[in-house]
């Protein structure tokens, strides 16, 4: 059995070298294409009534259908969950970060005293 060559601690798109914005960017392709997609699923649509329902061309559709999304922008696949009738909603949160206790701070009690 091999063993994998690199574990992740994180997240990874930090592994693969994109920038916090691009993998938010990949993050959210990401989730559109899987609801439209389970949308597509749930009706057993197939690539000639997708053609019409997106209002698309006949390869677009299959290259939506084959995850082949690098050169769908994310407009585009909002366009198409709203012409499946899905509802979209973004969040943003601010992102809070813990400062870690160095291996020289010894942890302190509520009353500030060290022991």
């Amino acid at each position: 059995m091999d063993k994998p060559t690199h574990v992740t601690k994180g997240d990874v798109f930090d592994d693969l070298g994109f920038s916090r914005s691009e993998a938010t960017a990949l993050k959210f392709k990401a989730a559109i294409v899987e609801a439209v997609l389970a949308e597509v699923e749930r009706h057993g649509y197939t690539q000639r009534q997708l053609v019409q329902i997106l209002d698309e061309y006949q390869p677009n559709v299959s290259n939506l259908l084959r995850g082949r999304i690098g050169k769908i922008s994310i407009e585009k696949l909002l366009h198409y969950a709203d012409r499946l009738k899905l509802r979209s909603s973004l969040e943003l949160r601010l992102t809070v970060r813990r400062r870690r206790a160095s291996v020289n701070e010894a942890p302190s009690n509520q009353d500030g005293i060290c022991a």
